[in-house]
């Protein structure tokens, strides 16, 4: 018998693919509007009157930090959403709102531990990333402020994927608006009014995070939603722990390898490059981060659709949703890798002047991004394993792209037939060649005959 939390936002009636765009629109506006929290720091930064271009570099040596503490985010969120999700389609609410609880708590004492580890640590640790004796003051003055809002970041791109995963996908985008709309307007008071620089931009982003957070918190605690944010439902569970932790371990692992990737990319492009090649990295990351969010919009708003209807036994429409998910997120891709490729110098100045910065861009650019449509087959992959619960698949194929292919390549490309920094940014469409097609191709022989069958595999 179905429960009133089952029955709203039923994912098992009507057109699937409607399901799916009813989260996917919002959730595509609010994971775009998400990435203005960084990007709009480093559109300002760009233009500050002196030192701009170091002032840039310097903030892209803290993205693997960023990363970090939305791996941790990931963790907790993309692994009990998706439970949630699951539960919600069996008729157990109850369950599903324990998992939610257990998450939140894991989020607050982890937010913490991140916070003061990340302070202790962040010297060596942004020398290691590569900075230089120019870049690292501007560096360690972002991240330090950056840090002591590490649990409002947590909470707000954690705790957001459990209203997406409910259905409530104009709340969640209303989340993330409140926090960018603070940010767009905070960033050149801080920056440029009070003259605070790279600190006003950390500043900028803690407060509007937090408001964020505020926002998710009042929602999750009121009437509206179908799942409660509950002190009882907070107390952790070993077991539910285990599996929260097991299903978020893709989504961790996708997130840390992206910082072990940085590392490894700004190091290495410091070495044959210097701090110009490590802003030229940080240019290509932003408008990767700006570019990718469409499609993983899509790929993240499939998954409560899907794993409500695998829940409730309901195959076929499982398979409609991935048929549908996976040439969304091919067509969008494609066409982005023709704009960018076409067109690399109109989005590198969006965020730097220099003329050095874009005469070493354009290039790198259209390398980075070639063939960046296999990158859809890694997304679409991915989401599918994630949404049924099969975490050890997720988890593989995460750490198999980033740490087996694009760390090695990172490393030794450079080294042959003297490519130099040419040889960093071949890593990555290379990576996105063998590993997307490794991971789509493997969902298709693993979970199409389990659906045909109708019978869960683990």
């Amino acid at each position: 018998m179905q429960t009133e939390g089952t029955t709203k936002n039923d994912f098992s009636k009507g057109s699937i693919i409607g399901n799916i765009m009813s989260l996917a629109v919002p959730m595509t506006l609010a994971q775009l509007i998400n990435v203005l929290y960084n990007i709009v720091d480093r559109i300002y930064i760009g233009r500050i009157p002196e030192h701009a271009t170091l002032s840039l570099t310097g903030l892209g040596l803290c993205l693997p930090i960023i990363s970090m503490v939305i791996a941790f985010a990931n963790l907790f969120g993309m692994g009990g959403s998706p439970l949630c999700s699951i539960e919600r389609g069996r008729g157990n609410v109850d369950e599903a709102e324990r998992i939610m609880g257990n998450s939140f708590c894991l989020m607050l004492i982890f937010g913490v531990i991140l916070t003061a580890l990340g302070l202790i640590l962040k010297r060596p640790m942004l020398y290691l990333f590569g900075a230089s004796d120019q870049t690292f003051p501007y560096a360690d003055s972002y991240v330090s402020i950056y840090l002591l809002g590490s649990i409002f970041v947590m909470i707000g791109l954690g705790m957001n994927s459990f209203i997406n995963s409910q259905g409530f996908g104009k709340i969640g985008m209303l989340t993330v608006l409140l926090g960018a709309v603070s940010n767009i307007i905070l960033d050149p008071v801080f920056i440029f009014v009070f003259h605070m620089g790279v600190q006003g931009a950390a500043l900028a982003t803690v407060i509007s995070q937090g408001l964020s957070a505020l926002w998710i918190f009042r929602f999750l605690t009121g009437p509206r939603t179908i799942l409660k944010l509950r002190r009882s439902c907070m107390r952790l569970e070993r077991e539910r722990v285990r599996n929260i932790v097991s299903l978020g371990f893709s989504g961790f692992t996708m997130a840390i390898t992206n910082s072990l990737v940085q590392i490894m990319c700004n190091a290495t492009l410091q070495t044959y490059g210097g701090d110009l090649y490590v802003g030229v990295m940080t240019v290509i990351n932003s408008v990767r981060e700006v570019v990718s969010m469409p499609v993983q919009g899509i790929t993240h708003s499939a998954q409560p659709v899907m794993g409500f209807n695998y829940g409730a036994g309901e195959y076929k429409r499982v398979k409609q949703a991935i048929a549908f998910t996976s040439a969304a997120a091919i067509g969008y891709t494609t066409v982005v890798w023709l704009l960018v490729h076409g067109f690399p110098e109109f989005f590198i100045r969006i965020f730097n002047q220099d003329a050095d910065l874009v005469a070493a861009g354009i290039p790198a650019m259209q390398i980075y991004y070639f063939g960046f449509f296999l990158m859809s087959l890694q997304f679409s992959g991915q989401a599918v394993f994630v949404a049924l619960g099969k975490a050890k698949r997720a988890i593989f194929f995460s750490i198999f792209r980033k740490v087996v292919i694009v760390v090695p390549l990172t490393w030794l490309l450079p080294r042959l037939w003297g490519l130099g920094t040419s040889g960093v940014f071949a890593a990555e469409p290379i990576s996105n060649l063998i590993g997307g097609l490794a991971c789509f191709g493997t969902m298709l022989v693993t979970v199409l005959p389990e659906l045909n069958k109708g019978v869960k595999q683990p």
